[in-house]
């Protein structure tokens, strides 16, 4: 028998998030978190999946009339053959995104996915998690694949952006790649964040979560 995989959802939406914000886009959501972030929007995913083998996931993504795709969670790096499927979805000619909680090195990600981490403020309740060895293998990605890696903060109040800003400065990281700073609803207003980025001059993309836009109440299939 083939890989299997643990998998909360597949379904087909349009992308909320990243610099593709706004695309169609096919979301395979893989069960299991190794975080609890006291904002998650997808708590369902820590336990609540089937298991799936590789082959049937690529037929029903294939029934998509789309070619973006997402493997996103829960973290999907803890599933050993995640990778996997992410080097098959790139043999298919796919657009092939990862969504991850920073947490594992990224490694063992194939070479034509791009990789969104999020890193993870004081006030998700999950701080110091991003995994020591990724902001090397970023920078190293980026030298053979260039456009290959994007940043993402939630921010939950100022002293996360203040946070995220210092993160970013010390680590030499404006300019040099995507850096989304997304505020977490009913803690951060946009417009608010919106001032701060614009009186700093930072380099920094404001993300709203499109989906919570379009879909308003509805946080599964989306």
């Amino acid at each position: 028998m083939g890989s299997k995989l643990k998998v909360s959802e597949i379904f087909y939406s349009i992308q909320g998030e990243s610099t593709y914000a706004g695309l169609p886009c096919v979301f395979i959501r893989l069960c299991g978190c190794n975080l609890r972030c006291n904002y998650c929007d997808a708590a369902y995913t820590w336990d609540e999946g089937d298991f799936q083998d590789i082959e049937s996931i690529l037929k029903e993504v294939d029934s998509f009339p789309c070619n973006l795709v997402e493997l996103t969670g829960g973290e999907p790096l803890m599933q050993e053959d995640s990778c996997e499927l992410l080097q098959k979805l790139v043999k298919q000619g796919k657009k092939v995104l990862l969504e991850s909680n920073g947490t594992i090195g990224i490694d063992s990600v194939p070479k034509g996915v791009t990789v969104i981490l999020d890193v993870k403020c004081p006030g998700s309740g999950s701080p110091k998690s991003f995994h020591p060895d990724n902001l090397r293998l970023i920078k190293q990605r980026l030298e053979t694949d260039p456009g290959s890696c994007e940043l993402k903060f939630v921010l939950s109040t100022k002293e996360d952006y203040l946070w995220a800003k210092d993160f970013i400065e010390t680590n030499g990281l404006c300019g040099v790649l995507p850096v989304l700073f997304s505020p977490v609803q009913e803690r951060v207003s946009p417009q608010d964040l919106a001032d701060w980025i614009m009186k700093d001059g930072l380099n920094v993309r404001l993300q709203l979560q499109l989906h919570t836009i379009l879909w308003p109440g509805i946080s599964r299939g989306v």
